[in-house]
């Protein structure tokens, strides 16, 4: 199974063929979800592109698509909703768009009781998101096992998002950037846990610099991206298991973390992940 919002890419299907790869029939879902937008987001303007959409599923080797209406799947008002940890779905993405994660969580549960799948496929791209829904599954357990798809790319390096349409010539030829942002805050995080292992301190100053030197690090992005003309929200490095802020130990295994960023480009935001 694998739930879509529609105005599908490339990315999409890979997904689609990892799950053909484990069993049939595969199941694609389109529905916009209402409840994981916020008031001043792009619900409306969210491309619906169902047709097109349809041709791309079949052609990836999906075998049915589940596209119900809005009163189909929310025939009442959804006044119970499916809260999200502290510390997983109200730090990040969770911070800045208070209220998606429960959204995304609830049409997922509610996805998964209509379509009751062995098997679900979610995309490393949305790398909280995949926490969330990995947590939910485990939480409740429910009898789903949860494949992770690998981000798909465009050749410049920038994730392919349902979002990019969005950008215009100049700001697709600049949308790249929060990608090799990600990729150098990678490469400090990594040269900075290398120079901690080499370095002679106490426990307790050991952490101290470690964590300070990373949050400048993490500065140093995020005003490189705002100078760019970008309004970046985050550039982080988080613990991969769980989004906590890394401490030395985590550092030393530099293997166990990933970062993160999201930014507006114009009125576009973006999002992006780099795991070490």
């Amino acid at each position: 199974f694998v739930p879509t919002m529609g105005n599908l890419h490339e990315g999409h299907l890979s997904l689609v063929r990892i799950a053909k790869a484990h069993g049939e029939p595969v199941v694609a879902s389109i529905f916009v979800n209402r409840l994981q937008f916020g008031p001043s987001e792009d619900f409306g303007r969210y491309p619906r592109t169902f047709e097109r959409d349809c041709d791309a599923l079949r052609g990836a080797g999906c075998d049915l698509v589940f596209a119900p209406d809005e009163g189909e799947l929310y025939p009442v008002p959804q006044t119970f909703r499916v809260a999200t940890p502290a510390g997983l779905g109200d730090v990040l993405e969770g911070a800045f768009r208070p209220g998606f994660f429960e959204g995304v969580a609830t049409v997922v549960l509610k996805l998964f009781g209509c379509v009751q799948p062995a098997v679900a496929v979610f995309g490393r791209k949305d790398y909280q998101q995949l926490l969330v829904v990995r947590r939910m599954v485990e939480q409740f357990d429910l009898p789903i096992r949860l494949l992770a798809g690998e981000t798909a790319r465009e050749s410049d390096g920038l994730a392919m998002s349902s979002r990019n349409g969005y950008l215009d010539a100049a700001q697709r030829s600049e949308a790249p950037a929060l990608h090799r942002a990600l990729l150098a805050l990678a490469d400090r995080a990594r040269a900075i846990a290398a120079d901690s292992a080499s370095a002679k301190h106490d426990g307790e100053t050991m952490r101290d610099a470690l964590r300070d030197a990373l949050q400048a690090a993490e500065r140093e992005a995020l005003d490189a991206l705002h100078a760019r003309g970008w309004a970046p929200d985050y550039l982080v490095v988080r613990r991969r298991v769980d989004l906590a802020v890394p401490d030395s130990d985590d550092l030393a295994q530099p293997e166990s973390l990933v970062a993160l960023g999201a930014a507006r480009l114009g009125t576009t935001r973006l999002i992006d992940n780099v795991e070490f």
